[in-house]
């Protein structure tokens, strides 16, 4: 296989990650003497270019558009110290998806060594190789399949150099342990004696070869959080936890509301404050105080005027309507514009004509908000030579360099972007803010500055999950096969847009809009939003023939995978085995997305005599993503992408009008509680005749459409907006059916 095939096949990034291609929120203009001052006289042609030259000048790149050439050495990719010591270099960063550990049992499973020799540097751009970003599930099918290879191509290095060092044939020898030992004379060497901690030159063979799952030892199984110990005890160090040298807290002044422009600014009181630096670049402005208490007073001493954005501006009343009129709009933020087929065939007109029903609805979903545990931070310190180092909790360390590089106006080969492991992503910390304002304090005030951002600026000025309007138009005959298959998604996004079921007459298209607030990637993608499109109106096709839900699915899907999940939840969850009615109903709904299938199961109950208030009695989720890695963290990832997804269903979403967000503090965004989970019981289909896939994202997608579809076969209402029920209850508009 091709190294820089493989991991660089998907360098355009889905179009709904709109956060990518959105005009930077800052653009600065340092002095001219500080040029001069940075980089020394003479001729100056300043641009950001290819060469931050991790792992000396094997890597590179870094824009928004991704680039950057793979290495294709060992030891680019790997060390081995003269103490036996593995030290592997990844620029994928941990979020929390324990992809550290994964990553270490890909290593352990090809070159034999104790998994405690093992440690991983991540995410680091003066030392690791250039990576696009962790995200779209690819750290599991790319990068996990890289570092065997390497650790493979290093294994067969060592067996070389213990060849030459017996004299012996490699057949004589055995590897194990961080060893080789020769048969014949029993002589035993160790790995770091072989190396003498030099680095390895030889190249990444493609017909290296690796084990198959099936042969697996440690890869495979449920190997302990690799520095688990240290996140429980609190002993590791978030971003937000670092402390330098007379480092600075700081505090960004907000604008009122979206596109409000700053006009005057009063700073006097907040300068007269003992140590306390006040920076203005244009409409930025910020302090930085000893002390974070200090430059909170300090910012609210500030008396600013601002200048309203002039254009109406939207409230979450008037969203959907607003997205069908700006559908396509010039100046989209989408990357692609125009409208994207993801599939047409047939003719929609015949298959309609051929059809004994027809149905068309409309799915709308709500903005919602990443809510992560960890908001965004970062810490910034400026060197005498020049250089920018930035410690910052991101997705993207080799963009957030080149955003670093290109907002401040300095070659990308100073500027070194280092991110500890983080506290939760969910494709929300992929843009540079936290780390660009923590960069333009520190260089105004002279020191190192931290800048933490609070609940209420991580719920307002980060970017949402993508708002958007299905419109499904269809066709079935009474036997229940599905003639005709008409999708329009407008401005949530095309991921996983395409139906897995069979049908001849299909015309699907996502249609960009244009946004009034700020989105960008969330867990899943659009594939949450179509899939609840999806599997709600399979329901209600089902339904209009009077046919078993899942019957219905089956007797139009020809995909194997999907039915062997589809058929393995239904036996698991005794799918038919109870009626729905009076007040209880059984849900099911299944897709596919990024390699990853995925049944969910719902049984929820709603009480009429509490005003048709909707509890979730039960969840079952089945998930197959061929080999399985790691069956306790895969089964955290399947569990965790469900409860995000409850909340995404039941009752998450944002509110908003004239600019401004109006809930944005967990006192009233509602997220999952302890008392909103219903017993779960998650089933893992272990595939190890197949590579294995990504799972942060493909199992959300399930639960949305399952729950609607349990409530319409409790009540016979059809809840067809996410949320499906915001205060808990069925909305008053709609007649319950008990």
């Amino acid at each position: 296989m091709n190294t820089h095939h493989d991991l660089e096949s998907f360098t355009v990034p889905e179009p709904e990650r709109y956060e990518l291609n959105a005009p930077p929120r800052y653009r600065f203009e340092l002095a001219r003497r500080d040029f001069f001052k940075l980089l020394g006289g003479g001729l100056l042609v300043l641009c950001t270019f290819d060469p931050a030259r991790a792992q000396q000048g094997e890597s590179g790149g870094g824009g928004r558009r991704g680039g950057g050439r793979v290495p294709n050495e060992i030891g680019a990719w790997l060390h081995i110290g003269e103490d036996g010591t593995v030290t592997v270099f990844t620029g994928k960063t941990e979020v929390g998806q324990n992809i550290r550990t994964s990553l270490t049992q890909a290593v352990v499973e090809e070159l034999p060594v104790p998994i405690e020799s093992v440690r991983l540097v991540m995410a680091d751009t003066d030392l690791v190789p250039f990576d696009q970003g962790t995200f779209g599930s690819r750290t599991t099918p790319q990068m996990n399949a890289q570092l065997r290879r390497v650790a493979a191509a290093a294994r067969e290095t060592l067996l070389d150099l213990a060849a030459a060092h017996f004299k012996a044939d490699r057949a004589s020898l055995v590897i194990a342990d961080g060893k080789i030992s020769h048969r014949d004379s029993g002589g035993v060497v160790a790995f770091g004696e072989l190396t003498k901690g030099q680095r390895l030159t030889q190249t990444i063979s493609e017909s290296t070869p690796t084990k198959s799952p099936s042969q697996w030892t440690i890869a495979g199984t449920s190997v302990p959080k690799v520095g688990g110990r240290d996140f429980v005890t609190g002993r590791h160090k978030y971003t937000s936890d670092l402390k330098l040298p007379g480092m600075l807290h700081g505090k960004i002044l907000r604008p009122v509301s979206y596109g409000a422009t700053l006009a005057n600014a009063d700073t006097l009181a907040a300068e007269s404050t003992a140590g306390v630096a006040v920076v203005r670049d244009g409409d930025f402005l910020g302090v930085a105080a000893p002390d974070a208490r200090t430059a909170t007073r300090a910012l609210e001493s500030v008396r600013a005027e601002w200048k309203p954005k002039t254009e109406p501006q939207p409230s979450n009343a008037e969203l959907f309507q607003h997205l069908k009129q700006h559908a396509d709009a010039p100046g989209s933020s989408s990357s692609g514009g125009g409208n994207r087929g993801a599939n047409n065939t047939g003719s929609i007109e015949a298959g309609l004509a051929d059809a004994a029903h027809k149905l068309a609805s409309t799915y709308t979903l709500a903005y919602i908000a990443h809510a992560p545990l960890e908001p965004r931070a970062a810490v910034a310190q400026w060197g005498e030579d020049g250089r920018l180092t930035v410690w910052t909790g991101t997705q993207r360390p080799f963009g957030v360099r080149s955003d670093l590089a290109r907002t401040l106006n300095i070659p990308e080969d100073r500027v070194r972007v280092i991110v500890p492991d983080t506290g939760s992503g969910y494709g929300g910390k992929h843009t540079s803010e936290a780390a660009i304002e923590a960069a333009r304090l520190a260089k105004g005030a002279g020191k190192p500055v931290k800048l933490v951002w609070t609940r209420e600026e991580e719920f307002v000025w980060a970017y949402f999950r993508p708002a958007g309007v299905i419109d499904i138009a269809s066709g079935v005959r009474s036997d229940g096969t599905i003639t005709a298959w008409e999708f329009h998604n407008y401005n949530s996004g095309p991921a996983a847009i395409a139906t897995p079921y069979e049908i001849a007459n299909q015309r699907v298209q996502f249609h960009p809009s244009r946004s009034p607030l700020s989105q960008g990637s969330y867990r899943g993608l659009a594939s949450v939003a179509n899939n609840f499109a999806r599997e709600s109106h399979m329901d209600e096709l089902a339904h209009a023939v009077r046919m078993d839900p899942l019957e219905f699915r089956l007797k139009n899907l020809r995909n194997e995978r999907l039915r062997a999940v589809f058929e393995a939840a239904a036996k698991s969850f005794g799918w038919g085995r109870d009626k729905s009615g009076d007040g209880r109903g059984f849900g099911i709904a299944g897709g596919t997305d990024k390699g990853g299938y995925v049944v969910t199961c719902v049984e929820a109950t709603v009480d009429r005599a509490q005003g048709g208030e909707v509890k979730i009695v039960r969840v079952l989720t089945v998930f197959e993503c061929g080999a399985i890695v790691n069956p306790e963290h895969l089964l955290n990832q399947v569990e965790g992408s469900v409860v995000m997804g409850l909340g995404g269903a039941l009752f998450e979403a944002i509110e908003f009008g004239d600019g401004r967000i109006k809930n944005p503090s967990f006192a009233n965004y509602r997220v999952p509680r302890f008392r909103d989970l219903p017993p779960m019981k998650t089933e893992l289909l272990n595939r190890t005749d197949l590579a294995p896939a990504g799972a942060g994202e493909s199992p959300i997608i399930g639960i949305a459409p399952a729950i609607g579809n349990a409530i319409f076969a409790a009540t016979g209402v059809r809840l067809r907006a996410l949320p499906l029920v915001p205060n808990g209850v069925l909305p008053e508009s709609v007649n319950v059916r008990m």
